[in-house]
């Protein structure tokens, strides 16, 4: 069972409750960073975080199953999990794609571990942040911090295709951040400073944008004709604007129109300071979402620099379905 939940927070029909220390780590043991998180089909959640255990697997009530990753990754940054049940993860530190079994061990590495290509060269890559699989296998890469493209791969590895320069036009990118794939293989990018997801088809076609969004970081895509899109938005971290309300951080949930149909931030019950900067986020067979958060470097950086940490600086949050 999961630990005590708060008061609901969102709206019907996306209404939850925030489950207190879910994740239940040994007493000795620090998450800091978590920037993503994935489920797989078993409901295992795969936490890829900054800290000593790159990787940290946790069941459905937060008790550890196994960690890996020591040694491997550089700096974590996205994570996806395949059809068959691997897991792409996405190294911005190293600028590396490394596709890996549940346990660990990587079957395929994209890119040249501490090799950049040039800035903003279109080339992969630099700073890349985050996968996607198209229906036939493809592997989309979204790149990233020092690039402004998304990059098409074969299952094998194979470099197939790029798209995409900086800029604000559609089709242009200001840091793509996250990338999603539907069903259809029509390609979903969130275009984190641009504040929208952009919509392309399988070939890098320019065919829609969602706006009305600020910072998006993390998407999670439900399957099918009538799922929806789960967007973690970063929040304002400029001196003039962080304390500003409405603009997040918070998780907003989009129609496959996009159409806002949820929303959870200050307006709907969010206690004020529980979210600091969610980046990562999934959702498991029960409605249950978890969301990354990168909140020690956005408290270090951006929020209070120079002062501690509080103790109860949150990295990774559950909420489960008020009517579960």
């Amino acid at each position: 069972m999961d630990a005590a939940a708060t008061s609901t927070v969102g709206t019907s029909p996306y209404a939850y409750r925030l489950v207190d220390d879910w994740a239940k780590l040994p007493s000795n043991w620090v998450l800091p960073d978590v920037a993503a998180v994935a489920v797989d089909a078993r409901d295992r959640v795969f936490v890829f975080n900054r800290g000593e255990h790159p990787m940290v697997v946790l069941d459905s009530d937060g008790n550890v199953l196994t960690t890996w990753g020591e040694g491997l990754f550089h700096r974590p940054h996205g994570l996806h999990i395949g059809p068959d049940g691997a897991l792409y993860c996405t190294d911005d530190g190293d600028h590396t794609v490394r596709k890996c079994t549940p346990e660990g061990k990587v079957l395929l590495e994209i890119g040249i571990p501490g090799r950049p290509s040039g800035f903003m060269s279109g080339r992969p890559f630099n700073r890349c942040t985050h996968t996607a699989l198209s229906p036939e296998g493809d592997i989309y890469v979204s790149d990233g911090y020092g690039n402004a493209c998304v990059h098409r791969f074969s299952p094998a590895g194979r470099h197939l295709a790029s798209w995409g320069e900086c800029g604000s036009d559609p089709g242009q990118f200001n840091v793509p951040h996250n990338i999603c794939c539907d069903d259809q293989g029509w390609i979903y990018v969130a275009d984190r400073e641009n504040h929208r997801i952009q919509i392309f088809d399988g070939d890098g076609r320019y065919e829609a944008q969602w706006n009305n969004l600020h910072r998006p970081c993390g998407l999670f895509l439900e399957e099918g004709g009538r799922g929806a899109c789960y967007v973690g938005e970063l929040g304002p971290h400029m001196a003039l604007n962080r304390n500003f309300p409405n603009l997040g951080p918070r998780i907003s949930i989009l129609a496959k129109d996009g159409s806002l149909v949820g929303r959870i931030d200050e307006r709907t019950g969010l206690p004020p300071g529980r979210f600091v900067a969610p980046h990562g986020i999934a959702v498991d067979s029960r409605g249950a979402v978890y969301l990354g958060e990168v909140s020690w470097t956005v408290w270090d950086v951006y929020l209070h620099p120079g002062e501690p940490r509080p103790c109860n600086l949150k990295s990774l949050q559950k909420l489960i379905r008020a009517d579960a």
